[in-house]
């Protein structure tokens, strides 16, 4: 059976924007040498989730979030090239963006496409300033990846909703100032997808619970919320009540394409090369040039759908294939680190070890968050017509 209609051509796409490339590297690389200088960044000992307020107010300082959102918002009206080059620097080096990253990923760009004027004045700046935190609302304890089986509900009353339900995996959620939550607006009908709306959640307001899930490494990152009966004024339901299912599937397209799907251990993936110098032993090589060569075919396959986005086109099964992809990788390099590596990962006061005890703890979650590999299988084969 033939792939080639999932993978279009490259030059059918929109063409790379003309950009000083080699100069925004090196103006991302001074930034990070800056912040490691300051202890802001600990190479290895981090990633993308780790929550640190400051770091995303330096960010924002320097023009790196909301860097393709219009000047009125805040943001800098760069190419999405331009931020995928930014975003490749920090998470390379596990910069440490869980305050601002899933905001300016997703929830920001979702709000300024389908929020109302005034959640877009409201919220907005402040994640281009660095200063909002939004969490993500859709998996539920009963429900896993299976998202049309949720049970949430919001019920509309005077002035808005009341919502009631569960949510779970939810990232720095006891930092959040909003979660985007998927909610039954609706009751459900033999449409599954029927009945599901999005509402930007304030975290601040009564009737919510965070419950921390704590993590191998000792992190509590991951959340549950309970909602009994918290209200979400009505001008924060995006787009209109039943567009929920729609507005998923367009978030989760830059929720699972993205740099951050195959880069998460990538900096234990350089400490490998640089252990085995210019001479490496035959396995050494042989193990390290297998992963560089499946990291560069997923990162071409990331700019593609990088592209088809930046000109407005769908991406189909191109996404999930991604993800699922990225993701497997992130997962190997720590195995691989394990076989080639003469250390103790987890002996205190040195900086491999360390990264290496990082990834094998954090490799687990990596093929959960965005979805599992069964439903994005899935959902490939749908988007091929086998099911």
């Amino acid at each position: 059976m033939s792939l080639t209609h999932l993978f279009p051509r490259f030059d059918e796409e929109a063409p790379r924007p003309v950009i000083d490339e080699a100069a925004l590297r090196a103006e991302v690389r001074g930034f990070v040498r800056g912040e490691i200088e300051r202890g802001t960044i600990r190479p290895g000992r981090q990633t993308w989730t780790t929550f640190d307020r400051d770091f995303s107010r330096s960010c924002a300082a320097a023009g790196y979030i909301a860097m393709t959102w219009p000047r009125a918002f805040g943001g800098h009206e760069r190419s999405l090239f331009e931020r995928y080059v930014v975003c490749e620097e920090l998470l390379a080096v596990g910069a440490p963006q869980g305050a601002h990253w899933i905001a300016d990923r997703q929830s920001g760009p979702q709000i300024m496409r389908n929020g109302t004027d005034a959640v877009k004045r409201a919220i907005l700046p402040r994640i281009a300033a660095g200063e909002c935190t939004i969490g993500i609302g859709m998996s539920e304890p009963d429900s896993g990846s299976d998202l049309s089986s949720i049970r949430t509900r919001a019920d509309k009353v005077d002035g808005g909703y009341r919502v009631y339900g569960r949510k779970v995996w939810t990232t720095n959620a006891q930092h959040a100032d909003y979660v985007i939550a998927l909610c039954r607006t609706a009751p459900g009908t033999e449409d599954r997808y029927a009945g599901l709306s999005q509402l930007v959640v304030p975290m601040r307001g009564d009737g919510i619970t965070v419950r921390p899930l704590r993590d191998l490494r000792g992190e509590d990152e991951l959340n549950e919320i309970t909602f009994d009966g918290a209200f979400v004024p009505e001008d924060h339901l995006l787009g209109a009540e039943g567009d929920g299912w729609k507005l998923v599937n367009e978030e989760l397209a830059f929720e699972r394409s993205g740099p951050d799907r195959f880069l998460s251990t990538f900096g234990l993936l350089s400490v490998m090369a640089e252990l085995a110098g210019r001479d490496p032993d035959r396995f050494a090589a042989m193990e390290i040039g297998r992963l560089t060569g499946r990291l560069t075919a997923i990162r071409q396959l990331s700019l593609l759908i990088n592209r088809r986005l930046a000109a407005g086109r769908t991406v189909g099964a191109l996404a999930p294939i991604m993800k699922d992809l990225g993701t497997a990788l992130e997962q190997e390099i720590p195995e691989v680190a394990r076989r080639i590596l003469d250390i103790r990962p987890f002996d205190e006061g040195e900086a491999t070890r360390g990264a290496l005890a990082t990834a094998i703890l954090s490799a687990p979650s990596f093929s959960l968050r965005g979805g599992t590999r069964e439903i994005l299988k899935g959902i490939i084969a749908r988007e091929m017509g086998l099911r």
